[in-house]
């Protein structure tokens, strides 16, 4: 049998209660709400107010900025009583969140002079409504009460702008099997549309990507009070610079407390594999944000692999939170904040690069002699997107220099031993050190089949083309296929299905070969074919083509760096370099005439970025 709203309801209270929630019957409105919230608050901050200085804390609390209202909970905050005087207060315990009153509310009623709104299940943090549960029976979808939580959020006066309410946090939304949830949000962060989904929704999930939709099993988990509690303080992040909540992905929690145990237990170093485009940067964000506030550790460096790229990421981090990485001019200035004892010196972004000449024992500059104190101190290096790059001579160098310290890194593209070689210009086999033998242990691992089933990232589709040298006839004779018309004919079946499989060309797609020339070719084809066809119907829109392929290093560091990712590449450009340089300059070149830029191959890595944005 179906079960309808009430039971459902009826069942996640009893269930709460059995988790220790306190079951409050009596606060049905903005009244009996705001009297419960004075009882939590002057008992935490062991203080009795007037009932004026209530009504002026109310006034000041009160909010319609989310964002300012999440900062006020987490914070120490000042009120002025009647007398003048300072109350240093805080609305929760935030230092130990488990520590708080957890009370259940049901039906609250929250009637303004404009909005009459009334709420399925609410839980109350200390006195405060932080998470709102909307249900619906078996046959409605959950994204219909995602509609309902959007449409209470945009009535005019509605109670999240004007009461109590303003201190919500996260959402939650179910039919009893399917169970969703998501963060409050700025009203220009937070709208719903059935089609595109534009507000970030998640089911949790346990610590091997399995599922937790069931509204039983997901209370069991999520709504743990200590769970509830840590997911709101460590596992929310406030995005200063957009005034925007975020709410972190159960992967990336998982991956964090991963981390937080190896070091609180000094268990060596490891690894997090997730795949790309599943927020590493925000998860090792958190890893050394928390890290900071551990007295045991002297330094968090985040370790990136190429200049541009230690920009990005401190630009990523101050994102998250203004000011907290500041920037590393040179190797002087990297080497002073690391001897610095300044609190705000104790994250620090840096290059491999620029780490690796600070390590250099031949450096006229002695950095070495000056980092001496920090050897025998516990420092935790984080490696992003630890590829190949990060294995050779800095890595140890880091290794060597600080023998206590731990190392992670975050890679979407870990090196089994099943993919640690490759094959050589002279036909033997070389190999690589695996992810594993730098990393020791693999601690969190989030795929892309994880992501595409979780609609992480967009899902795609894989036409392979297959080369033969030859095809056996029925006779046994061998017949060997052209492979100029083989091109032309990928080619041609690419054009005829590209706009049915990209949604008219909403989405992109890649064509891979097997080296550098056959992409030269390809290229080169696609321009004369798609002129030819121009030529035979005027109403032809050719498609956008680049291409992409490292060009001879010369010398150039980043790309040298590439090409440790890319040993193929590596090897194609011993091979007539000067016929590879000259096609990617006229490639870049066609580039520059159709978008308009002024790219050039001696900044290949702008150029690269660009391309896969066409």
């Amino acid at each position: 049998m179906t079960k309808e709203e009430a039971e459902i309801e009826s069942e996640l209270i009893s269930k709460l209660v059995e988790l220790k929630y306190v079951r409050r019957n009596d606060i049905k409105d903005k009244i009996t709400l705001e009297n419960n919230f004075r009882k939590k608050f002057e008992c935490l901050n062991k203080v009795e107010l007037t009932e004026a200085e209530f009504d002026r804390l109310l006034n000041e609390i009160i909010t319609s900025d989310v964002f300012v209202a999440a900062q006020r909970l987490r914070e120490y905050n000042t009120f002025h009583r009647d007398d003048g005087t300072p109350l240093q207060y805080t609305l929760v315990n935030t230092k130990d969140w488990c520590k708080n009153e957890y009370e259940v509310v049901s039906q609250l009623r929250i009637d303004t002079d404009e909005s009459y709104q009334r709420h399925d299940v609410t839980l109350l943090i200390n006195g405060l409504p932080l998470v709102q549960i909307e249900l619906k029976r078996l046959t409605i979808i959950p994204h219909k009460a995602v509609e309902q939580v959007v449409r209470y959020k945009n009535e005019p006066g509605n109670g999240f702008t004007n009461t109590l309410l303003c201190f919500m946090q996260i959402f939650i939304v179910s039919n009893h099997s399917t169970t969703w949830y998501f963060a409050n949000n700025q009203d220009c962060h937070f709208a719903f549309n059935a089609e595109e989904r534009f507000l970030p929704v998640y089911q949790h999930a346990d610590r091997n990507n399995r599922k937790i939709s069931n509204l039983h099993e997901f209370s069991e988990s999520f709504l743990q009070k200590c769970n509830l509690g840590e997911m709101i303080s460590r596992y929310m992040v406030l995005v200063a610079s957009e005034q925007e909540l975020m709410i972190m992905r159960p992967y990336q929690i998982y991956a964090v407390k991963a981390i937080m145990e190896c070091i609180q237990q000094n268990r060596g170093n490891g690894y997090v594999w997730h795949t790309t485009g599943s927020g590493k940067t925000l998860t090792s964000f958190k890893a050394s944000t928390l890290l900071k506030h551990n007295p045991e550790i002297e330094k968090c460096v985040f370790v990136v692999d190429r200049k541009d790229l230690d920009k990005h990421t401190r630009d990523e981090f101050n994102k998250f939170q203004e000011g907290c990485v500041e920037e590393n001019t040179n190797t002087e200035v990297l080497v002073e904040r690391l001897v610095s004892e300044d609190y705000a010196n104790k994250i620090i972004v840096t290059t491999i690069q620029k780490l690796g000449l600070a390590l250099d024992a031949n450096n006229k500059a002695d950095y070495q002699n000056r980092l001496k104190s920090l050897r025998n101190k516990r420092i935790v290096f984080i490696f992003d997107e630890c590829h190949r790059s990060q294995f050779g001579e800095n890595h140890m160098a880091i290794r060597e220099f600080f023998p206590i310290a731990q190392l992670f890194g975050f890679t979407g593209t870990p090196i089994f031993e099943k993919n640690a070689s490759y094959q050589k210009i002279d036909g033997t086999k070389a190999s690589y050190v695996t992810t594993e033998d730098i990393f020791q242990k693999r601690l969190h691992e989030y795929t892309i089949a994880n992501a595409i089933d979780d609609d992480n990232v967009l899902r795609f589709h894989i036409d392979h083309f297959v080369k033969k040298a030859f095809q056996e006839t029925e006779t046994g004779r061998k017949i060997n296929f052209d492979k100029a018309k083989t091109k032309e004919n990928i080619i041609n079946r690419v054009i005829d299905k590209h706009d049915a499989v990209t949604d008219n060309r909403r989405f992109n797609a890649f064509l891979t070969t097997d080296s550098i020339n056959d992409a030269i070719e390809y290229y080169d084809l696609f321009k004369e074919i798609q002129k030819k066809r121009r030529n035979a119907d005027g109403n032809y829109a050719p498609l956008n083509i680049a291409c992409i392929f490292s060009p001879p290093a010369e010398g150039d560091k980043d790309i040298n760096q590439l090409q440790d990712d890319l040993p193929q590449e590596r090897i194609d450009n011993q091979e007539d370099p000067q016929r590879k340089k000259t096609a990617l300059d006229r490639i870049i070149r066609d580039y520059n005439e159709h978008y308009d830029t002024n790219h050039k191959r001696t900044e290949f890595d702008r150029y690269s970025k660009m391309c896969n944005s066409v």
